[in-house]
């Protein structure tokens, strides 16, 4: 005995088995929509974590700034990385930690028996170089009151 032939409608199988162009192309611009709203917001998070790296160093060398005037009565002239010692700048000065990856410079200016700039600034070709408004870090201590500009960019 044989069966009937039976005819089935390929057309209802035939659908449903992938994704239509138009289904791909809203999945690719909603892709891309997120991409264009989230991307921004990361990097820019990422420059925040990274310019508060450089409020903790400038914290630091300030710290070691105030050591060495305790000792020497004077601020320190250069930024090595030797022990603080005797006051011979040339043998030993602040200790300054190394830091990974440096997206900022560090320079003393303007030093005196009182005060002294210190600047981190970013270094040009890092991330932190479009860091708007707040690509150099003024930190000026005078009479051991630290007034630090831009404002703004020293919040943690």
């Amino acid at each position: 005995m044989s069966m009937p032939f039976q005819t089935i409608d390929l057309r209802l199988y035939g659908r449903g088995r992938g994704f239509t162009l138009i289904e791909m192309m809203i999945v690719v611009a909603l892709i891309g929509l997120l991409a264009a709203i989230a991307l921004p917001s990361y990097f820019g998070s990422l420059r925040k974590t990274r310019r508060a790296d450089a409020v903790a160093v400038t914290s630091q060398i300030q710290q070691a700034q105030e050591r060495w005037r305790a000792t020497c009565l004077s601020y320190a002239t250069l930024i090595p990385t030797a022990n603080a010692g005797d006051c011979v700048i040339g043998t030993s000065g602040l200790a300054v930690p190394a830091v990974t990856g440096a997206r900022y410079t560090y320079a003393l200016s303007a030093v005196s028996a009182t005060g002294y700039t210190l600047t981190a600034t970013a270094v040009v070709g890092s991330s932190q170089a479009s860091d708007t408004g707040c690509t150099a870090l003024v930190m000026t201590v005078t009479a051991g009151v630290a007034v630090q500009t831009p404002a703004q960019c020293w919040s943690r």
